[in-house]
């Protein structure tokens, strides 16, 4: 059995120290609650989907990214693939409408518009089924759950999708995604701006059209910061 050492910023250690938190048993609750995560997904795309629930096993997901995925599974036999490829989980999760993940490609300059028409580019047709995830699919949905576990989230939303999505290196989303400018960096950066905007407009009972303000201004505050240094240096025009 591999021995896994555990590496604490400085200033966390000290806490830890002080407390006298027991990090070996936390870390390997962490781990084994994460494991099953994973393992929970990787059961759930491999081999055939169900025909009354395709999403079945995808227990941890949220309501909007289960609705996402079953129009993604729906688009790909409509088209007649194969398989369902990261492409019909991206065009899922533009076309479910309500999502956290538009507002977050909007924080980041990213037209989903844009998006389904770069995805329509690359679609093609067939005469299959599609029963089962691809390959690059099956790889984005674990780095999906893989990102909600890194993030310290206990749900799986379509803003967890959109960074699975962007992170998988070989599929047809990732690369629509990035030749549109959505880095994972930046996306992850937006998706905690956005997280902690609708954190404080619950708290300070504001509504969704603050909460979203707040979430893109956050978002988009070192954009902001880094034009405004730019203009510093090049002076008045």
């Amino acid at each position: 059995m591999p021995k896994i050492n555990v590496y604490l910023p400085d200033d966390l250690a000290e806490s830890v120290r002080e407390t006298g938190l027991p990090v070996s048993a936390i870390c390997q609750r962490a781990l084994e609650q994460s494991v099953k995560r994973v393992s929970a997904i990787r059961a759930a795309v491999v081999g055939d989907l169900s025909v009354d629930d395709p999403t079945e096993g995808l227990t941890s997901f949220t309501q909007r990214a289960k609705e996402a995925i079953k129009l993604g599974i729906t688009a790909a036999r409509e088209r007649g693939a194969d398989e369902i490829g990261t492409r019909d989980l991206l065009f899922g999760m533009l076309t479910e409408g309500t999502n956290l993940a538009l507002h977050v490609l909007g924080s980041i300059d990213v037209d989903p518009t844009h998006a389904l028409r770069d995805l329509r580019r690359t679609s093609s047709t067939g005469a299959g089924s599609a029963t089962r995830m691809s390959g690059t699919a099956a790889n984005a949905l674990e780095l999906t759950v893989i990102e909600a576990v890194s993030l310290g989230h206990n749900y799986v939303g379509c803003e967890h999708l959109l960074l699975g999505l962007v992170a998988e290196p070989d599929g047809t989303a990732g690369q629509v995604l990035r030749g549109l400018g959505a880095e994972q960096r930046s996306v992850r950066q937006a998706v905690s701006a956005m997280l902690a905007g609708y954190v404080q407009a619950n708290q300070a009972g504001r509504g969704p059209a603050s909460m979203v303000a707040t979430a893109v201004e956050q978002a988009l505050a070192p954009v902001l910061r880094r034009l405004d240094r730019l203009e510093e240096k090049s002076g008045p025009v």
